[in-house]
């Protein structure tokens, strides 16, 4: 199939699924990459796709998908009514998570940061790149990178993870998503800002090659989520990993030039690549 870049109504079908935000380069007609966002626990697809707008990757078109499930506002510290004394409390939320529940570990008291992610990966590597990009629009997987945020950041290596192996399917598929099955093993690359691999995205088989999709993990000097064991449980599961130590202690995202640096030095060279 020909390659041809996605319009808003290729996604049409996800509406009631999947929420985007779609983020076209100044002239559209010079897309040559796909780039696909996944915002931290709590947030939603507005700031990614903002975050695409500044960053300006050249010939990207920057999808900022929103969290599957919505979050409580409580969980976050907020009020009910969305920490808007004025909010309608019906209205919907403006916080999402990627995860197939909800559960707080026993010993601290915080949510699980490997809650399963099913669900998302269905959407996700199912419906949106499988059935929407490959099978609709064309796109190779090698066309695409995934960049996340803390609980993102943890989908985004996932999914790279279960892609290794194009005929180990790990999702319920549709014809269209059966005939783009062979579209690739390796996504262009990916970035996790502060977010490990989740274990339930390891493939169970023993002998599993490593994920040929190149990583780069971002992280705080004092990062709990990315500490030595997750980074060589990365090394294990993938061929390609580069770490990135910031000063600052948190995972945050980045703030400034210095910590920016490596991430646009990443997607440069990726773009660069195949």
């Amino acid at each position: 199939m020909p390659t041809r870049i996605p319009k808003p109504e290729d996604f049409a079908h996800l509406e009631s699924s999947l929420h985007i935000s779609l983020v076209y380069p100044e002239v559209p007609e010079t897309t040559t990459s796909i780039l696909i966002l996944f915002h931290g626990l709590g947030d939603s697809e507005a700031s990614f796709a903002a975050f695409a707008r500044n960053i300006k990757l050249p010939g990207v078109l920057a999808i900022s998908v929103r969290g599957v499930s919505p979050l409580p506002p409580a969980l976050l510290g907020l009020p009910d009514a969305d920490a808007d004394a004025d909010a309608d409390p019906t209205s919907p939320t403006n916080h999402f998570h990627w995860g197939d529940d909800l559960t707080l570990s026993p010993t601290t008291g915080d949510l699980d940061p490997d809650p399963g992610f099913a669900q998302a990966e269905r959407l996700v590597l199912g419906k949106l790149i499988r059935e929407t990009l490959v099978g609709a629009c064309g796109w190779e997987t090698s066309d695409m990178l995934l960049f996340g945020f803390g609980q993102g950041g943890s989908l985004a290596l996932g999914l790279s993870s279960r892609l290794r192996s194009s005929s180990e399917r790990v999702v319920d598929v549709t014809e269209a998503e059966a005939a783009a099955g062979t579209a690739g093993t390796a996504f262009k690359g990916a970035v996790s800002i502060g977010g490990p691999l989740p274990f339930s995205m390891i493939p169970t088989l023993s002998a599993r090659d490593k994920a040929r999709t190149p990583v780069l993990v971002c992280h705080g000097r004092n990062s709990e989520s990315l500490d030595g064991d997750a980074i060589e449980i990365l090394k294990k599961e993938f061929a390609d990993v580069r770490e990135v130590r910031w000063r600052k202690p948190d995972d945050g995202m980045p703030t400034n030039r210095e910590e920016m640096l490596p991430i646009m030095q990443f997607f440069a060279e990726r773009l660069r690549a195949w």
